[in-house]
């Protein structure tokens, strides 16, 4: 005879259910915990199920009588309806005995276990623990645009999905073996999988980060088709990477080195010499490494600290290019005074911090330039081909004529060149495609894009940039203007 479950919805068990990124799959990890509540639980809260049962048998045991039997999310039909209940609502109960406070700090200190280390290290309370909430953002499978904060999450009604999102839950239940899947029917199991215990000591298994790195919509692709289907491969995933067969080896080494470096506690400033294109040489430069981001055909490491040319405290480095890394202690006279006030304060940067950065700030890589306007337009062709409902970023939205025109008045500040660009637009026709977005200004991976785009887009704004793309485009015409 099977035992109840009686496990509580804590940071380990919810991450052993997710399967990979926490933040990606929150919300089907607690509403996976709710299935084994319902299906294994004390007989206050179990379902009556018949000993082999499907979807059908479920539904109208776990949802009320006027839930809707459609293919769309529920709306509020019901305040009793178990599609009513919020996340807060199944989580924060007198059967769970959980205290949301105690839950909230649980989940920020699995995203910010460093910070924790460091205010123990030097009894500063006041950490960017704190304050993660606000930092910590979550994925909403039912709105991937917009990541939400916690308290946003927990306000969210869990069981408010799709019927195909429920049937998927019930296949992952099965692949962990919670259930056992025979002749179109879900069996119980009479021995639980061994999983996590209820203790902070608990370490995820690699396998739980396998899909972490991923975008969220990949990494649902990825999860469904990864493994072999009748012994059959079917999904790939190719990607440019343009580093040197000849530098595999000093790449693998810096690789290595920053992992033991992030083992440390706290991990420690280093100090790069680095081959910058951009000053033209050798440069040594005193850093916080930060974490590592596949981008642009190639491997970066993104710290905080001294840029190349000294311009910023944040820079992206080609780790192909990195010639030295010699770790240093927070005792070094020459750390950053930026980075020296964010160590003394016990708020050294985060992945999280630049993944917010880059995802939500502004389009492009190099998320600490400087943010900027831009209006791009497209001929109507092509952008129903290549542009319309694509997801480029955020901030990246379609707008009409007339507001790509009072973007221009509002945005050039120099008379002279708002009345060129008014009429340039003048020019154009209303009927072709006009977008706006927010962008990293001198973004390489940004200029690579537009140029892609080239000859069927055009930079409205700003000025300087669309000058540049300009002067680009006449230097190019001359490569092809040879008589022969």
């Amino acid at each position: 005879m099977v035992n109840e479950f009686q496990d509580t919805p804590s940071v380990e068990l919810l991450q052993w259910l997710a399967r990979g990124s926490l933040k990606q799959n929150l919300l089907r990890a607690i509403r996976l915990w709710v299935w084994l509540y319902t299906i294994y639980g004390d007989k206050t809260v179990k379902l009556d199920l018949p000993n082999g049962w499907s979807y059908s048998d479920w539904r109208p045991l776990f949802f009320s009588e006027t839930h809707p039997q459609g293919e769309q999310i529920p709306t509020v039909h019901d305040a009793n309806c178990a599609c009513a209940k919020t996340v807060r609502e199944w989580l924060f109960t007198s059967a769970t005995g959980i205290a949301p406070d105690a839950w909230i700090k649980a989940i920020k200190s699995h995203y910010c276990h460093q910070q924790k280390q460091n205010n123990k290290k030097h009894g500063d309370k006041s950490s960017e623990l704190e304050n993660a909430e606000t930092e910590l953002l979550i994925f909403d499978s039912q709105d991937k645009k917009n990541k939400k904060t916690l308290e946003q999450i927990l306000d969210l009604r869990l069981f408010a999905v799709t019927r195909r999102t429920l049937q998927r839950d019930l296949e992952i239940l099965a692949e962990l073996g919670w259930l056992r899947y025979e002749n179109q029917k879900y069996y119980n199991v009479t021995k639980f999988p061994s999983r996590p215990v209820n203790s902070c000591e608990n370490i995820p298994l690699k396998s739980d980060y396998e899909l972490n790195f991923m975008h969220a919509d990949l990494a649902c692709i990825a999860e469904n088709l990864s493994n072999q289907i009748n012994g059959v491969q079917r999904f790939f995933l190719q990607l440019d990477y343009v580093t040197s067969n000849k530098k595999t080896d000093l790449v693998d080494n810096w690789h290595n080195e920053l992992k033991e470096l992030w083992k440390r506690t706290p991990v420690p400033p280093i100090k790069i010499t680095y081959d910058s294109a951009r000053v033209g040489g050798n440069v040594d430069c005193v850093v916080f490494p930060v974490c590592i981001y596949y981008m642009q055909r190639t491997v970066y490491l993104c710290a905080c600290g001294d840029s190349p040319d000294r311009t910023s405290d944040w820079y992206n480095f080609r780790i192909d290019r990195i010639q030295n890394i010699t770790p240093l202690t927070w005792n070094y006279p020459h750390i950053p005074n930026y980075l020296q006030q964010r160590y003394k304060k016990a708020s050294l940067p985060t992945p999280d911090e630049i993944a917010i950065a880059i995802d939500q700030t502004a389009w492009g890589f190099d998320f600490y330039l400087k943010s900027r306007l831009m209006i791009l337009r497209f001929d109507d062709d092509y952008d129903n081909r290549y542009i319309r409902n694509t997801n480029r970023h955020e901030t990246f939205k379609r707008i009409n004529y007339e507001k790509a025109k009072n973007l221009i008045v509002k945005e050039t500040i120099e008379p002279d060149h708002r009345k060129i660009l008014l009429n340039v637009l003048q020019n154009r026709s209303p009927q072709d495609a006009y977008y706006q977005a927010n962008y990293r200004h001198k973004d390489n991976g940004i200029m690579m894009r537009l140029r892609a785009w080239r000859p069927r887009c055009e930079v409205l704004l700003p000025f300087d940039l669309r000058q540049s793309i300009a002067k680009d485009a006449a230097e190019e015409l001359k490569l092809y203007q040879d008589k022969f």
